[in-house]
């Protein structure tokens, strides 16, 4: 058993002001796999204190030397690769080979891409060639609270420090208290890279105590949160008295338009894509919609890529797919397995229940249902776990108005040789992102969504900005 009870403020790890302990659960076991402390306001207090006291000296830090640090930070991190795989698979069920080649990566690439953005970043700048005497300066928002989510730790995590120490801020973060180890991991990797005393802190905490204070704690200047459209509506509410700045990575209900003359490995991608790190990804293409004269053959695909898929514990190698983080979540899914079943979709693989010979262990077999209307549950609700729903159009328009009729916002697929009706729909859809024929976006590339996906851009250059303030200057004399 793990125990790591300390909290990391003001660049030592102290005790909690009271005892709280909080088990971790091993999601692949069902069993405690680590012991942590759940911080109190005494907690929050003082590492909020940390870094506000902090935040002028490095604010005023010029930007290459807090961009060598983040240049130290990335190589220690890449030396703990191993032990933050670990901990992964342990705390929040990515198989471990997923954990070494996807999860724990993700760090890599964002913090690189922030280091390529920064450089070429003008944190002052005349306002145009015209007006000598008028200067803008980028200076940072202040002190930064950043909540991140279980699902991809080190992603959210290092898409959020990267960007806010570069920018200047000083930081709190309190990760999901169901993946803390590897953010704990991630804290020792900032001490160990010599980042200034109360530039970053870490309390572990829960989203109603730790995560509350934060959000509503006067002398914090920005929340940046991951996590659900419903959480991320109440740290607006709580946020909104001290009209700090919040930025919201919220929940998704992804639509993968797959048309009849789409390539042949797009409906096996689109299953693939869905099932990827248990279905948990905000991102994840929930929602496939297929045109009609490839209907019946795109379901018989999606079944067989589905039935294909293995589940396994996240502490066996191979490429399967492992459980889903909790019994809540495990729950959660089950009964909107149900749901679609009771409302008449059709099942074509998958189902409730754990997969055949898994017994213990939030074990989901990956489902498909076919035959989904807009106004089931499934293809409302971010389930958040392996399901997949498959809904049929007949015309662009009729698939375009399916794909928006949605609250969420976030990430949308198109599937077609059609190059211009490609580009009419990238037009039209209403996410922040749109992805088609299986092209990934970009390094540096900026990642968020609109409407109830949440607002700001998080990656490369926008997500160095959305830490910063925008400071307009006159009179300003040139050097």
């Amino acid at each position: 058993m793990i125990e790591k009870r300390q909290f990391y403020i003001n660049g030592a790890w102290v005790d909690p002001a009271e005892a709280n302990d909080f088990h971790v659960i091993d999601p692949s076991t069902e069993e405690p796999c680590a012991v942590i402390s759940l911080g109190g306001k005494a907690d929050t207090d003082a590492a909020v204190a940390a870094a506000k006291a902090a935040l002028p000296g490095w604010m005023a830090t010029p930007p290459a030397e807090r961009i060598a640090l983040v240049e130290k930070l990335l190589k220690i991190y890449a030396d703990r690769a191993e032990d933050l795989a670990q901990a992964t698979a342990t705390e929040m069920g990515a198989p471990i080979d997923f954990a070494r080649q996807s999860q724990v990566p993700s760090g890599t690439w964002h913090l690189t891409n922030f280091l390529k953005a920064a450089k070429d970043f003008k944190f002052e700048r005349p306002l145009n060639d015209h007006t000598p005497n008028d200067r803008i300066i980028y200076e940072a928002v202040g002190v930064a609270a950043l909540i991140t989510p279980w699902n991809w730790p080190q992603n959210q995590i290092t898409l959020k420090v990267g960007a806010a120490a570069i920018a200047g801020c000083t930081m709190v973060l309190k990760p999901s208290e169901q993946s803390p180890i590897n953010a704990m991991i991630f804290a020792e990797c900032m001490d160990a890279a010599g980042f200034p005393k109360g530039v970053f802190n870490l309390v572990n905490g829960d989203g109603p105590g730790v995560g509350t204070q934060l959000s509503g704690h006067p002398d914090v200047d920005m929340v940046s949160f991951t996590g659900s459209t419903r959480a991320g509506i109440a740290i607006s509410k709580n946020a909104a008295d001290t009209l700090k700045k919040v930025h919201l990575e919220l929940g998704g209900k992804g639509a993968n338009l797959i048309f009849a003359d789409a390539d042949d490995k797009a409906v096996k991608r689109g299953v693939l894509h869905m099932m990827n790190n248990t279905g948990q990804s905000c991102n994840a293409p929930s929602r496939m919609m297929v045109q009609a004269p490839i209907y019946d053959q795109a379901v018989e695909i999606a079944r067989e890529v589905a039935e294909g898929v293995k589940v396994g514990s996240a502490h066996e190698p191979g490429r399967h797919i492992g459980p889903v983080v909790n019994e809540l979540q495990w729950t959660k899914i089950q009964n909107l397995i149900q749901t679609g079943i009771d409302e008449g979709a059709r099942l074509v693989a998958g189902g409730v229940g754990r997969p055949e010979g898994l017994n213990k262990g939030f074990y989901v077999r990956p489902t498909v249902f076919a035959d989904v209307t807009p106004d089931m549950t499934i293809a409302r609700e971010e389930i958040f776990g392996p399901v997949l729903s498959i809904m049929k159009f007949e015309t662009e328009e009729e698939g375009l108005a399916m794909a928006n009729d949605t609250v969420y916002g976030l990430t949308n697929y198109v599937q077609t040789q059609d190059g211009a009706r490609a580009n009419r729909l990238a037009r039209r859809l209403r996410s922040g992102m749109v992805e088609m024929n299986g092209k990934s976006r970009s390094a540096g590339s900026p990642f968020g969504g609109m409407k109830q996906s949440g607002n700001g851009r998080e990656g490369g250059t926008w997500g160095i900005e959305d830490f910063l303030e925008v400071k307009a200057v006159s009179g300003w004399t040139p050097e």
